[in-house]
């Protein structure tokens, strides 16, 4: 049997509707081209049959259309000849890059001598160089450490470099945040650490005024002035310097170094009195040394961070590594999270968050969006967003917090009596330590209820060196780099117009590029196809342990039926 064809029968509702709205469509535009003052293009008449010399001037119109005619097939043939020599040397120059990589895969083997290219000032290089010239030029080193871990903010490479550099390098310890952690806490850290550095206990002014920018005469809002913005502890450290530039009688250099979020630019700042070196919540926003004369006698040297080794546990990746949570893979920072979490009081957490008992990291985080109203379509959390905001917050001066110090006192190997009674040497003490109980004593800190109890890890290793750098090529750089490449080809493959003599050559190279590509299409295919599915794999166990508990698996839920 025969299938019958569908019915094109509407019901007259439906095509009463359709001629409607095509009638409502061209009143518009007959609207509009009234509008605009467009009219109907009039109809040519053609030449009356009466009029004198008609046959001549009807032969030159059809002269003038095949005139028109012959043009556009020349265009046309124009524009497929370029299409032609575009796509030639496309595949010349996909040809020469298969060339070159073959080529590069067979002399790497060789010769590992490369041309030094300038470094960029995002790479960790140019950091670890950086940071190095700051060292070298500094008579004082300033190691900030934030007050709500101290030990987690000590870089043992850093110490060793600056005591057994010699020339009478001195090295400090600088408490920055002690307005985060409660007053017996900061107090039973100063006296730790003093034992092996001087230690000045320091809190930045956190609103300053930008040099470089000019007063705005308009009146302006109010400044939320409920986080205060004086400065505390710059008294005592800048009195504690100028004593030891007149024993050196010289104008001394003080480099300001340590691990990112610290607040290295924070005291510079605090230091001069106005903002002279960019800060903010990013890390590693400083990028190069940069120098800032407080006085005729100090000069302050601003430092790029110190680069954490991977080699650290994740707490330690997490809180002191000098990438970006933006640039950063979403599991590394749910890893940080997880270990963070793990070594502070899960009850205080809840109540400073304000949220119920949770099980792991990704519920947290889940609650948290929730608290937030961080939520995606479909009211799904936010993870991502919240883990990088939670990330910010521990790093930044947001969340108070405290960790307590060892409780028997072990001197690092690189550290001896003697040595410590060198850098202490040049340096009044007791002025020093009345300069902290003052500071101590003016200050308001939080109690140590509200602030979260932390287990604080030992300390951070750091690599100054700039050959033990382990560079990580990020897309950005890939994305120039073959932006360059693909510039310079552009540049050896320039082809002029007299060059159509080597056509043939040109059709011989384009089969020897079929013929290599067809070859290696299979295993392009099969590698992004094992790419695609991987990426589909890790992002659908990811978002599956957000929906499910590990206790109901296979439990409907009813959040997931939208209507």
């Amino acid at each position: 049997a025969e299938l019958k064809k569908a019915s094109k029968r509407l019901s007259c509702h439906k095509r009463y509707k359709i001629q409607k709205k095509i009638r409502e469509h061209h009143r518009k535009v007959r609207k509009e081209a009234k509008k605009r003052g467009c009219k109907k293009p009039k109809k040519d008449p053609g030449v009356p049959s009466a009029a004198p010399f008609r046959e001549e001037l009807l032969r030159e119109a059809e002269q003038r259309k095949q005139r028109l005619e012959e043009l556009k097939q020349k265009q046309k043939l124009n524009r497929q000849k370029e299409h032609e020599k575009k796509r030639k040397l496309e595949a010349k120059k996909n040809a020469a890059k298969i060339k070159e990589k073959a080529e590069g895969k067979e002399s790497s083997g060789k010769s590992k001598a490369k041309p030094n290219k300038l470094l960029d000032k995002n790479s960790k290089k140019s950091f670890c160089r950086e940071l190095k010239k700051v060292i070298e030029a500094s008579d004082v080193v300033l190691e900030v450490l934030d007050a709500r871990d101290p030990m987690g903010c000590r870089c043992p490479q850093l110490e060793q470099a600056v005591t057994c550099s010699g020339g009478g390098k001195k090295l400090l310890l600088v408490l920055n945040k002690i307005d985060l952690v409660p007053k017996e806490n900061l107090e039973k850290w100063l006296s730790y650490l003093k034992k092996e550095f001087p230690t000045v206990a320091f809190k930045s002014a956190t609103l300053m005024k930008d040099k470089t920018m000019e007063q705005p005469t308009k009146r302006r809002g109010r400044v939320d002035l409920s986080r205060t913005s004086e400065c505390f502890g710059s008294k005592c450290l800048l009195k504690l310097l100028q004593e030891y530039g007149k024993t050196q009688n010289k104008a001394i250099q003080v480099g300001v170094v340590g691990f990112p979020n610290v607040g290295k630019s924070s005291i510079i700042n605090s230091l001069k009195g106005v903002r002279a070196c960019n800060v903010g919540l990013a890390r590693g926003v400083t990028k190069s040394m940069q120098i800032v004369h407080i006085d005729k006698q100090t000069k302050m040297l601003d430092s790029p961070s110190i680069i954490a080794d991977p080699s650290n546990n994740a707490l330690a990746l997490a809180l002191r590594s000098i990438i970006d949570t933006e640039e950063s893979g979403s599991a590394d920072v749910l890893e940080g999270i997880d270990a963070i979490l793990n070594h502070s009081s899960k009850q205080q957490v809840m109540m400073h968050y304000s949220i119920p008992d949770f099980r792991n990291t990704e519920e947290f985080l889940t609650l948290l969006a929730q608290r937030r109203g961080m939520l995606k379509k479909g009211a799904v959390p936010d993870i991502e967003n919240v883990s990088k905001l939670l990330l910010c917050d521990w790093t930044g001066a947001k969340i108070s917090y405290h960790s307590q110090p060892p409780e028997s006192h072990r001197l690092p190997p690189y550290l001896t009596e003697d040595k410590i009674a060198e850098m202490q040497e040049c340096f009044k003490l007791k002025n020093l330590e009345e300069g902290n109980t003052t500071t101590v004593q003016a200050l308001k800190c939080p109690s140590p209820a509200s602030s979260i109890i932390f287990q604080s890890a030992d300390m951070t290793n750091g690599t100054i060196e700039e050959n033990k750098v382990i560079e990580e090529a990020s897309e950005w750089e890939n994305m120039d780099t073959s932006k360059e490449g693909e510039e310079e080809e552009e540049e050896d493959f320039t082809e002029s117009d007299d060059d159509q003599d080597n056509v043939e050559e040109e059709e011989k190279d384009v089969k020897e590029v079929n013929q290599v590509s067809s070859t290696l299409a299979p295993a392009l295919v099969s590698l992004t196809h094992d790419f695609l599915f991987s990426e589909s794999e890790h992002s659908s166990s990811l978002s599956f342990s957000l929906d499910k508990t590990a206790d109901e698996d296979d439990a409907y839920d009813f959040n997931t039926d939208y209507v």
